[in-house]
């Protein structure tokens, strides 16, 4: 690792537009962890899979059950930002990073005080009513009981996006930018196996991509450096 770090090190220093591309595995050095690893405890107490439970029609069909999960597992509000989100944030002040992508959905970013991020999959601390449109916070949604009702009596849905339904467009296309433009591009705490958020690091056109991922990925091969070390303890080492 100490000659994969040097060099990232070097790069981070000569780079003026560098983009993080991250995943759960950021999150989960901030104690929220990855909903796809089922644990005991989930088999005993939900009958579906997670990836049915978060997905369009299981949200309209069995409203409850999908809150009840998503309050359980999803909308997790004491977390606290780790070394890789202050680290971002830090360059971004310094005029070094363009822009975060990630795929998580917990605001950790922001927290940490990072202004350029895109959210593909939206955000818990975002909630709307689907009649008026309404906007709710997450605390309002902890707080309440079964399916959350607007004042309107309308349902709320978290402005998460769930599986059969589509990126925002305008999300999509200032990533896309964003990675086309880095001339240093970091992917990490991703196994990029999420589409299409995976398939838009193709738009890179430099030579300086780097995978921080304790495990392998599909995308390896593309990799100009490879770091296989916990995030957090590669950031805390960064300039």
């Amino acid at each position: 690792m100490k000659e994969a770090l040097e060099t990232l090190k070097q790069w981070v220093r000569e780079s003026k537009r560098i983009v993080f591309f991250g995943g759960a595995g950021v999150s989960t050095e901030s104690g929220i962890p990855d909903f796809r690893g089922v644990d005991g405890l989930y088999r005993q107490k939900y009958a579906y899979p997670p990836e049915t439970i978060l997905s369009h029609d299981f949200f309209v069909r069995r409203t409850e059950e999908f809150y009840r999960f998503y309050r359980d597992k999803m909308l997790i509000t004491d977390a606290l930002p780790n070394a890789a989100h202050k680290k971002l944030a830090q360059w971004e002040q310094e005029g070094k990073l363009s822009a975060v992508v990630t795929q998580n959905i917990d605001g950790l970013h922001q927290a940490a005080g990072s202004k350029k991020v895109y959210e593909l999959h939206g955000c818990i601390l975002r909630n709307y009513c689907m009649d008026c449109g309404k906007f709710y916070d997450a605390q309002y949604i902890k707080e309440s009981a079964g399916v959350p009702k607007c004042s309107c009596g309308g349902v709320i849905k978290p402005d998460v996006v769930l599986y059969q339904e589509s990126l925002d467009q305008d999300c999509i296309m200032g990533a896309i930018h964003a990675i086309a433009n880095a001339d240093l591009l970091i992917i990490g705490g991703t196994s990029l196996s999420v589409y299409p958020a995976a398939s838009f690091i193709d738009d890179y056109r430099g030579d300086r991509m780097v995978l921080v991922n304790k495990t392998a990925t599909p995308r390896d091969d593309r990799a100009d450096l490879i770091l296989r070390d916990p995030i957090g303890q590669v950031f805390a080492q960064l300039p």
